[in-house]
């Protein structure tokens, strides 16, 4: 089982990100995929999830709503996060994780990628 997290980078404030999350050795249409991201000394957050299958709800935290999409692709075992308008305030390695659970909860994920970190800085 395998959740490989990437796109990361360093963007000046106002730029754009696209992260995506490569997954393997389980049934990933079946599971919802969520974003987290955690900044230093702080603790991991929840930033947005999607539903199982070809729904594809979407959800996500205040701070990011209207500015971050996430989607899928379950034939290509894919999802992403589309960043713009970013901030230095969203600084912070993210990571992708799968679970079968409707929670923002990091403990009730089953599966997790290692990261990547995105720096927003002028």
């Amino acid at each position: 089982v395998q959740l490989q997290a990437s796109g990361g980078g360093l963007v000046q404030p106002g730029g754009s990100l696209r992260l995506s999350c490569a997954a393997s050795g389980f049934p990933f249409s079946n599971y919802r995929v969520a974003w987290f991201r955690q900044a230093p000394g702080k603790e991991r957050e929840f930033v947005s999830s999607i539903s199982y299958g070809s729904a594809g709800h979407t959800y996500y935290d205040d701070s990011v709503k209207g500015r971050f999409t996430i989607s899928r692709d379950n034939v290509r075992n894919m999802a992403y996060l589309q960043m713009s308008t970013l901030q230095p305030e969203d600084t912070a390695v993210y990571y992708c994780a799968a679970g079968v659970h409707v929670t923002t909860s990091p403990p009730r994920y089953t599966y997790w990628g290692q990261g990547t970190q995105v720096t927003v800085s002028s």
